[in-house]
Order: structure tokens, then C-alpha cells, then sequence
């Protein structure tokens, strides 16, 4: 990956200068180099004084180079005064999950809102969740390796957008959880200049969501009027629906156009990839998030940088994207299975662009409760009754909660079984969250003794997070109890181990209830899972 990215440099400049990114280094620069940094400065007081130099002695407190930022609260990271432009920005904090650090956990970065502000402007520039700015959406962590936005090993997060400013740059963070961010470290290098173009262009990005995207109107990602130039997008959806959700075109209107003269061929096609998407991190284009393909909940993160390619407005520019995928029959108006439908997933984007003066685009991050997905679960299970060998709860960093561990010592008398109570008759998806791991069995599910589909093998090398997706049913109400019986094991399996979080029944599209097709089918007869 190290010899991808010199390349994709080199030919970042090439474009901008003859003598590329190196030869550029030998000519002279105007300006002087400058930081903002969290690093320690001792008052008089003995407490933190913004305007005191570094402590930088022997003792421990010269390493207190972080802050808390309690819930609610704001924290500046720069305010300084312009000309100038920031170069790179860098940030760490603890993870959300409890440590001995913070005991009750952290915020996570989903619901930390970065703002910035250019030359007093009241409106921010810059408004994103800090995950989503560094193309981690969902709050979950993953590693970046791109040109302008490195997230390494999914904890330290660096940008090296280029933001130019006349008078004044402030950056801040909000705290909108409930709980602190701990251990916020920080430095922002930029460049103070004598003077600034007065065309040069501001760098803006700006966060905004449907959930779920409306019907008859493609996603909107940015709609600006001015002059300026198109640099990324970070698109995140969340599956409402079965199967692939990504034959949706991007649809780009360049000055003031009726109809989009900029338009694709699939939405993974946009984000430089071909027959759907999978995690992968480049230059230029990746995927940082996709948990599990076709799946009713999958989570799917990938961003698009415009570096050798920024799309060029004089007037303004309107960048859409459909929503149109594979439908499962129950979802179709005519109760057919084809490629063409119009989906109704959970979107939400970044949109980073260049523009002289300030832009007209409306959109602005909501509160972190409301950017939080809302749940699809109807009926949460965690009761696990077991077979032989031994059944313990453990907690993983996976789950939020506990998960049940068994630990059979062979194939005979091994199996698991979670009741649960229907109270509604509705459609829904039985599915299993479940652990996987190089000591895990191979088991075979049946509900209510009707065996569904085939042995599910919970082999992996290391330990991840898998969803079992069962069946897609209108049940009864009533009690009824899934049963996991040990069928074996992966030949590189070293046991028969299985690990349970919890069963879940996960509620389906509106739609599924408006057509009925599957409503009054006996799904014991004929068990259906959609993907």
C-alpha cells in the first residue's frame, strides 16, 4: 500500500506542478509554519493557560497533553488570526468502549460534531461527525489509507486537505453525547501567510442524512450555487431491504443545469469499483465499512476523493445519487425479484468542495441523537439454554452488551436453544448475531423444530462479529424456540465452541405489510429467507 500511495502523490503532482510533489520541495515557499496542539502550557496557577508556553520539563504533568471535553460542551482546538492556510490535522481519543481510563466508556466519534469557521463567518464551513469527516460513519472505527484522509490502525485521524483563510480559521469540537470525550489529543500545522489571493477558494464539507431516503426524489449529497470545484464524497448506507442495494447512478447537475450532464452507471461504480463493494482502502477510493452483502441492517461506508478529477462549476453544482437496487419479491408491487427498484435505505454523506465566497447549500448536521440509526429490532432475545459442556457470559469489544459462550468438548449432546414470544403477527427477520472464532463448531438451526437452511460454519481466524440471517416469516403469536444443534466442525477448527450475543427479530420495510404477498403462507412448509 506504501508504494500505491508514493505513486498516486507523484501523480497528484504532477498535475498541479511539472516538477511533481518532490521536485516542488526545492523551490522557495512564502509564508511561516505554525501549530495548534493540545500539548500542555502551565499558567501561573499551575492550571492549563492557552497563551503560556509549553511546560516541557522532567515532570510527568509536561505529558498531560490531552484534554476532557464533558457532555455538551465545546472545545476549540485553533483560533487563530489569517492569512493562512491549515496543511494537516491530526486528532486521537479513547475508543467508546469502557477501559481502565474512562471506566463508563467515552463518546464516540459519531457523536462528536466538528465544526470549522472561516473569517468569522457565523455559518461553519466545515460540519461533520468527526468519524464521518474521516470516512469512519456508524461510529464504528476503521482504518483509512488515502491521500487526503489517513485513519491508522482506526485511531489516529489525519487530514491533509489543503484550507486556505483571509482574516481568522477556528476549529472546534461538540460534545453531543452523554458521556465525555477522554483523552482528546491534538495538532492542526498551518501555514501563516503575508497575503492570500482574494479569489482563492475556502474548503467546505458538510454532513446531512435521510433515514430513510425519500421516495420519488434522488439523495441530494451537496447543492451549492458559486463558483468552485467538487473534491469527495463519503456515502454511508444502512439496509433497510434484502439484496443489493447499489444500482443507483450518481446524477451531477453542473451550473444550474435541468438535466444532470454528469451521470453514472451504478453506485459502485462512482466509488471506482465494479460488481458491488467490498472493504478496501486506497488512494483515491475505498470502503472502509461493509459488514455482510444483501442482508436486511448491513452497514456499508465508502468515499470517493475528486484529486486528479474535481468536478468544475462556474454557477453551482447539484450532486444526487439514486436509490435504486434489487428488490426481494415481497417488497415488489408486482412480487417479483429484479434489479430495478426504488429501495428505501438509510443514507447519509459528506460532501467536501472548494467554493469562492460562501455557499447557499441549506443542509446542516442534526443533533448526535437524531444522526444515530434508529433500531429495526422488534424482539431482542439473550436467554440461552445449552446442551453439554460448560456456558459462560463474556464480554467482547463486538458487542455493547455480554455475549453467551459455550464450550462443549465434543460434536455429541452439544447444541443451544433461545425461546422468545411473539405478541404480533407482522413480517419479519429471524436472524442470529453470533461471534465466530478458530474454536468454534458448525451448527444446523431449526425453529420450532423446522430445520432452516444449511449448517452454519462459526470458523474464523480471529474473532469477529457475524450475523446468521435465518428467515423472512409473518409468524404467529405465540412462543417458540430456536434451536442451534453442533453438526461438526471446519477442518482447521480446533473445537466445537459457539458464542451467542443474542436472537433478534428485525422489523421489515413498511411496504412488506402493504402488499401481503407472504402474509397468509406457512412458512413451516416452505421456509424463505430473501438475500
Amino acid at each position: 500500500m506504501g508504494f500505491l500511495v508514493a505513486l498516486a502523490l507523484l501523480a497528484v503532482g504532477s498535475t498541479q506542478d511539472q516538477a511533481g510533489v518532490m521536485g516542488s520541495l526545492a523551490r522557495p515557499m512564502e509564508g511561516r509554519s505554525m501549530r495548534a496542539t493540545s500539548t500542555f502550557r502551565q499558567g501561573k496557577d499551575g492550571k492549563y493557560d492557552s497563551k503560556a508556553f509549553p511546560k516541557g520539563d522532567l515532570e510527568e504533568r509536561s505529558n498531560s497533553d490531552n484534554f476532557r471535553v464533558a457532555p455538551g460542551e465545546t472545545h476549540t482546538l485553533m483560533d487563530v488570526k489569517g492569512p493562512g492556510a491549515i496543511t494537516h490535522m491530526w486528532m486521537t481519543f479513547l475508543g467508546p468502549e469502557p477501559q481502565d481510563w474512562a471506566k463508563n466508556g467515552s463518546a464516540n466519534h459519531q457523536e462528536m460534531l466538528l465544526r470549522i469557521y472561516w473569517d468569522g463567518s457565523k455559518r461553519p464551513a466545515v460540519e461533520a461527525p468527526v468519524g464521518d469527516f474521516f470516512a469512519n460513519a456508524f461510529g464504528k472505527r476503521n482504518e483509512v489509507i488515502s491521500l487526503p484522509v489517513l485513519v491508522e490502525d482506526a485511531d489516529s485521524y489525519n487530514c491533509f486537505w489543503r484550507m486556505p483563510f483571509h482574516k481568522s480559521a477556528r476549529v472546534e469540537i461538540v460534545n453531543q453525547s452523554d458521556k465525555p470525550i477522554n483523552l482528546l489529543y491534538y495538532n492542526i500545522d498551518w501555514i501563516k501567510l503575508d497575503r492570500l489571493a482574494k479569489d482563492t477558494p475556502y474548503f467546505y464539507a458538510q454532513y446531512r442524512q435521510e433515514y430513510p431516503v425519500k421516495h420519488g426524489e434522488d439523495y441530494v449529497i451537496l447543492d451549492t450555487k458559486g463558483k468552485g470545484h467538487y473534491v469527495g464524497t463519503v456515502l454511508s448506507v444502512r439496509t433497510r431491504s434484502p439484496m443489493w442495494f447499489g444500482e443507483g447512478d450518481e446524477k451531477i447537475y453542473i451550473d444550474g443545469e435541468d438535466h444532470a450532464s454528469i451521470w453514472g452507471t451504478g453506485t459502485e461504480d462512482y466509488f471506482l469499483s465494479a460488481w458491488g463493494l467490498k472493504k478496501t482502502s486506497t488512494p483515491y477510493f475505498g470502503v472502509p465499512d461493509f459488514d455482510q452483502w444483501g442482508i436486511v441492517g448491513g452497514h456499508t461506508s465508502a468515499y470517493r476523493w475528486h484529486l486528479n478529477d474535481p468536478l468544475v462549476f462556474q454557477k453551482g453544482i447539484r450532486v444526487t445519487m439514486e436509490h435504486f437496487g434489487w428488490m426481494s419479491p415481497d417488497e415488489n408491487p408486482k412480487g417479483q425479484t429484479n434489479s430495478w427498484n426504488e429501495r428505501e435505505d438509510d443514507y447519509s454523506s459528506v460532501a467536501y468542495w472548494y467554493q469562492t465566497g460562501e455557499p447557499t447549500f441549506t443542509a446542516r448536521a442534526p443533533d448526535a441523537k437524531e444522526r444515530k440509526l434508529p433500531s429495526l429490532e422488534r424482539i431482542v432475545a439473550r436467554e440461552v439454554r445449552h446442551g453439554a459442556g460448560e456456558a459462560t457470559s463474556q464480554q467482547l469489544d463486538l458487542y455493547d452488551g455480554p455475549q453467551t459462550l459455550y464450550e462443549p468438548k465434543s460434536q455429541e449432546g452439544a447444541w443451544l436453544e433461545v425461546p422468545f414470544t411473539v405478541a404480533k403477527k407482522e413480517p419479519l427477520r429471524l436472524l442470529l448475531n453470533m461471534t465466530t472464532s478458530y474454536d468454534f463448531g458448525t451448527y444446523q438451526a431449526y425453529l420450532n423444530g423446522i430445520k432452516l437452511g444449511g449448517p452454519i460454519d462459526l470458523y474464523s481466524a480471529d474473532v469477529k462479529n457475524l450475523e446468521v440471517h435465518l428467515l423472512d416469516f409473518w409468524p404467529d403469536p405465540g412462543q417458540y424456540t430456536l434451536r442451534l444443534e453442533c453438526v461438526g466442525k471446519n477442518p482447521a477448527s480446533r473445537g466445537y465452541f459457539a458464542g451467542i450475543e443474542s436472537l433478534r427479530l428485525r422489523e421489515r420495510r413498511p411496504r412488506v405489510t402493504t402488499f401481503g404477498f407472504d402474509k397468509d403462507k406457512d412458512w413451516k412448509k416452505n421456509p424463505i429467507l430473501y438475500n
